[in-house]
C-alpha cells in the first residue's frame, strides 16, 4: 500500500491488547511501555475497556488512511505531529470539543481542531560535562559543521525525532539549505548511532563530546546516576535545534464511540494524565496546572523556532533527502 506521502510502507506487525468487543478502539505509535500503564489508570477510572493496537506511528497513521472508513480505530496517539497533520489533511479526524483544544497553547495543537497535543518533546544537544561546558557548545546546531567539531558529534539518522527535525529544518529553512547541512556534518565525520539512547550513552563515557537528541532520554539515566556527566543544552531564539514537537491524539471521524474516545483524549490531558507525562516519561505538561519535571526548564521559557507543526508531515521527502546526502 501506499503510506504517509505517498511512501511505499509495509503495514506494521501491529500488536494488540484488549478485545475485539472493548468500549474503545486505538491505534498507538507510542509504545506499550510509555502508555500501556496511563491507559491501563484510564480503564480502572472510567470502568471502560480499551482495546490497544500498537506499531510504528508512520506505520500506524498509514493504515489508519488505507482502512478509510472501514477503520475500527476511533482513537489515533501519535508520537510526533506530523503523523498527526497527515491524518488530518486527509478529513480522517473529527473535530474536538472547544473546551478540550483550550487546555493546551495553539502552537500545540491543529489550526483546525482536529487533533491535540499531549506532551511536549525538546530537542536538544546532550554534552559530556566532563569534555564540555555549556558556553563552549556552539549557539546554533548549524555551527556544528565547524571543522572543530570534527569527528565529536553523534546524531541518529535512522530516528523518527531526528527525521522530524530534518523536516522541520526543511520546512523552515528550504530544501537547499538543508541539503547543505546534512552534507556538511556528514563530511565533518558525525558519529552515526542507532537511537538517541545509544547517543546519551556515548557522551556519557566519552565516545563523542556531545549528541542531537530529544531532552527526555538523559532524565532517567541521571536518576540511576546523579553524577553521570552529561547534560542538556536547550537551545532558543527560534533556533530549529529548538524544535518542540509534540505526541498526541485525534478522534477518527468514523468512530462509532464518539463519546468515550472524548472521554480518553480529556483524561489523558487530565491533572493524572499530565503529571504521568511529566513523571513517568519526563515529557513537558502541555494542559495548565501541571508542574515540569524536575530538573526542567519551563515549557514556557523555551523559544522554539515559528513553526504549524502539522507542517511535519512530509516524512517521505526527508528520508529522499537523507538516502540523497548518503546521511541514511
Amino acid at each position: 500500500m501506499r503510506g504517509l506521502v505517498g511512501t511505499l510502507v509495509l503495514l506494521p506487525a501491529v500488536t494488540a491488547c484488549g478485545s475485539d468487543d472493548a468500549d474503545l478502539t486505538v491505534y498507538s505509535g507510542r509504545g506499550e511501555s510509555l502508555v500501556g500503564p496511563i491507559i491501563e489508570q484510564f480503564e480502572e477510572e472510567s470502568g471502560l475497556s480499551v482495546d490497544v493496537r500498537y506499531g510504528n506511528t508512520a506505520e500506524m497513521a498509514a493504515q489508519i488512511l488505507d482502512e478509510g472508513s472501514n477503520t475500527p480505530a476511533d482513537v489515533f496517539l501519535a508520537q510526533d505531529a506530523g503523523a498527526l497533520g497527515e491524518v488530518s489533511s486527509t478529513g480522517a479526524f473529527a473535530p474536538l470539543p472547544a473546551d478540550l483544544l483550550d487546555q493546551v497553547d495553539p502552537a500545540y495543537r491543529s489550526a483546525d481542531g482536529d487533533w491535540v497535543g499531549l506532551s511536549g518533546r525538546s530537542r536538544v544537544v546532550v554534552y559530556n560535562t566532563d569534555r564540555l561546558t555549556e558556553d563552549e557548545l556552539p549557539e546554533t546546531v548549524a555551527e556544528f559543521t565547524d571543522p572543530g567539531w570534527e569527528g565529536r558529534i553523534g546524531w541518529a539518522p535512522s530516528n523518527a525525532s531526528f527525521q522530524a527535525f530534518v523536516t522541520a529544518m526543511r520546512v523552515l529553512e528550504g530544501e537547499d539549505a538543508t541539503r547543505a547541512w546534512l552534507e556538511a556534518m556528514r563530511d565533518n565525520g558525525t558519529q552515526v548511532y542507532e537511537n538517541n539512547i545509544a547517543i546519551v550513552d556515548a557522551v556519557a563515557n566519552g565516545e563523542v563530546d556531545a549528541g542531537l537528541v530529544n531532552h527526555y532520554y538523559l532524565y532517567p539515566k541521571l536518576e540511576e546516576q546523579p553524577d553521570l556527566p552529561a547534560a542538556n543544552k536547550f537551545y532558543g531564539g527560534g533556533d530549529v535545534g529548538a524544535l518542540v514537537n509534540v505526541a498526541g491524539a485525534g478522534i477518527l471521524a468514523e468512530s462509532d464511540a464518539t463519546d468515550a474516545a472524548t472521554r480518553f483524549v480529556e483524561f489523558l490531558l487530565s491533572d493524572t494524565g499530565q503529571t504521568y507525562f511529566a513523571t513517568e516519561t519526563s515529557e513537558f505538561p502541555l494542559a495548565d496546572g501541571v508542574a515540569q519535571p524536575e530538573g526542567m526548564p519551563e515549557l514556557a521559557s523555551l523559544t522554539p523556532p515559528s513553526i504549524d507543526l502539522a507542517q511535519l508531515e512530509d516524512l517521505s521527502g526527508t528520508l529522499d533527502l537523507l538516502q540523497e546526502t548518503g546521511v541514511l
